[in-house]
């Protein structure tokens, strides 16, 4: 099962759905506004996924220009990432999309097709 934490009224997260519903992936969809993830499965998907930390920031929203972090992020740690991020879920870059294996972090649909269409059956 893949979880897509996602923000509802995110246009790049409704694009990411409509492309899971139209390969028909099943998944359940997580309100990271609402219920944003926890310190401990931030440092774990970063581990996961093998990218940047700053790649987990969602550079381009209000809440990371407010905080300055342009200048931080570059030089954080693991840690200290994941505990910011988990504070508020607009910080962090989506969709993020999980099956405890792997980890994606935004919509492209190239790596949708790489990540989650090849595993489509594949067990958690």
């Amino acid at each position: 099962m893949l979880y897509y934490y996602q923000h509802p009224t995110c246009s790049t997260c409704r694009n990411g759905r409509k492309w899971l519903d139209q390969q028909g992936i099943a998944y359940e969809a997580i309100d990271m506004i609402a219920a944003p993830p926890s310190k401990e499965q931030l440092m774990e998907w970063m581990t996961l996924s093998d990218l940047p930390i700053a790649r987990f920031f969602n550079t381009s929203g209000n809440r990371y220009r407010e905080l300055g972090l342009k200048e931080t992020v570059p030089t954080m740690d693991k840690e200290t990432a994941a505990a910011l991020l988990a504070t508020d879920g607009m910080l962090i870059k989506r969709p993020l999309v999980t099956n405890g294996k792997k980890v994606t972090v935004g919509f492209k649909e190239e790596r949708f097709e790489k990540e989650w269409l090849t595993s489509k059956g594949e067990e958690k």
